[in-house]
């Protein structure tokens, strides 16, 4: 797993940095959860009070990113495979990641803050409106974009973590049991 001390936010620079980096650093943290798992384990249900798998959480998460800073940010349309996800389906993203490999959900994923980074970049201030209503209250800023995206990748992480914690003493125990 990727040794994430690499990736932790710099203790002295502006807001914006601040929150680039503390967004950035979770979503290191998604990789580093996901990376090193198989299919097998990414997709399974690891804990039986949730249909939450590891690979789903990831799914969900690109499609985050594509949401807010794509979507509502920039008012583009969403990018695939988002755009042509069946709008009836309840939760697709995290359903769907089933069929997908751990490779192309940490591309997905990767592609999608590769965007949103983009499309931040294309604001000079944290206070710059979000091209898109939401809530239907009016737009946000990018400051409250960057804060509600670190809230939702860093709750994601935490269930990440206890996902792996399950995978992982599984794992371990399944070969305790076949040592013996």
């Amino acid at each position: 797993m990727t040794d994430l001390r690499d990736f932790y936010p710099q203790t002295r620079v502006d807001e914006r940095a601040t929150l680039e980096q503390f967004l950035d650093f979770y979503r290191h943290v998604v990789i580093a959860k996901i990376e090193d798992l198989d299919e097998a384990r990414a997709s399974c249900r690891a804990l039986p009070a949730t249909d939450l798998t590891v690979g789903g959480i990831v799914k969900h998460l690109a499609s985050v990113e594509d949401l807010w800073f794509r979507r509502k940010l920039l008012g583009l349309p969403p990018s695939e495979p988002f755009a042509s996800a069946p709008s009836d389906v309840r939760d697709w993203a995290f359903h769907s990641s089933v069929h997908d490999s751990v490779a192309g959900l940490c591309d997905l994923y990767e592609r999608a803050c590769d965007r949103s980074r983009a499309a931040a970049g294309l604001f000079d201030s944290l206070d710059a409106s979000a091209t898109v209503p939401s809530f239907g209250t009016g737009p946000v800023t990018l400051r409250w974009v960057f804060v509600h995206m670190i809230e939702e990748t860093a709750r994601h992480a935490g269930h990440l973590d206890l996902l792996r914690d399950a995978i992982d003493t599984t794992d371990a125990l399944g070969e305790v049991n076949r040592r013996r």
